[in-house]
């Protein structure tokens, strides 16, 4: 399959923009894999081909925060290789089982997760109290929501946000900075699995890379300066976002048919 020109730059700017936003908030997926859709490829391909530009974008995020020292990957091994490891058993197994039933639930987690963000007094630029031991994070959090983000994937950064926030205490920006590095690990991960299954359509994969990377060099520098006044915002918008889409994907058909029968009754 050939792709023009006028496309590739389409998709490069879209992933850009995506890059910046998932490096700050997470979701980008939700503005990348519709686009990769609309190109023509299919599901699994974009599946495939979104790790390997949003593996690139998370990376460049989690060097920038481990430079200005917000992370230290020796404090992190055991969550990196959990996390890994759910997230390829979760790529694995989602080429298996079906995956529908995550998408019934997703959507009032997301919308819960972005009411704790926006009525919690503790997410801000303060760290707050630790409830659980590392170790015990890298295999609760870690593995699962990395076999999540391998199995499925949206929020998977909300969800990496919100557990290292609420489980070790860590303010936004720390926590930002440490979910673009275990995000990275499960993107990678995944793309590993995807590569194996010959799913990754290169040309496309590339192009949208670059512009991962600028926009996640954008994205991260932004949250090193503007800390929790930006992330917290965007993370609650972020979490909506993918809700309202995941519902509509689901049930638009049937909420349609119940709006047309409405028009009927009251007309």
């Amino acid at each position: 399959m050939e792709f023009g020109v006028d496309l590739l730059l389409i998709l490069f700017a879209v992933a850009a923009f995506a890059g910046m936003v998932d490096s700050i908030a997470g979701g980008g997926g939700l503005i990348t894999i519709p686009a990769l859709l609309w190109a023509g490829i299919t599901p699994a391909q974009a599946l495939a081909t979104n790790k390997l530009q949003g593996s690139f974008g998370s990376l460049t995020s989690s060097i920038n925060f481990i430079r200005k020292g917000y992370v230290d990957p020796r404090d992190m091994v055991l969550a990196i290789v959990l996390t890994f490891a759910g997230s390829a058993l979760g790529t694995v197994l989602v080429q298996m089982l079906d995956a529908s039933i995550l998408l019934k639930i997703l959507p009032a987690l997301l919308i819960l997760i972005a009411l704790y963000f926006l009525f919690s007094p503790r997410v801000g630029d303060i760290d707050a109290h630790q409830i659980i031991s590392k170790s015990v994070f890298a295999f609760t959090a870690g593995f699962g929501i990395g076999f999540y983000d391998g199995f499925f994937g949206p929020g998977t950064g909300s969800f990496f946000s919100i557990a290292f926030v609420a489980l070790l205490g860590f303010n936004m920006t720390k926590a930002t900075a440490h979910t673009k590095v275990l995000n990275f690990t499960s993107n990678f991960a995944s793309l590993v699995m995807f590569i194996a299954g010959g799913e990754v359509v290169w040309i496309i994969g590339a192009v949208m890379a670059v512009g991962s990377l600028i926009g996640a060099q954008i994205g991260s520098h932004m949250v090193m300066k503007v800390g929790a006044r930006l992330v917290r915002p965007l993370l609650v918008v972020t979490s909506i976002a993918i809700s309202i889409k995941l519902i509509i994907d689901q049930y638009g058909s049937t909420i349609s048919q119940y709006w047309d029968q409405m028009q009927v009754w009251t007309g």
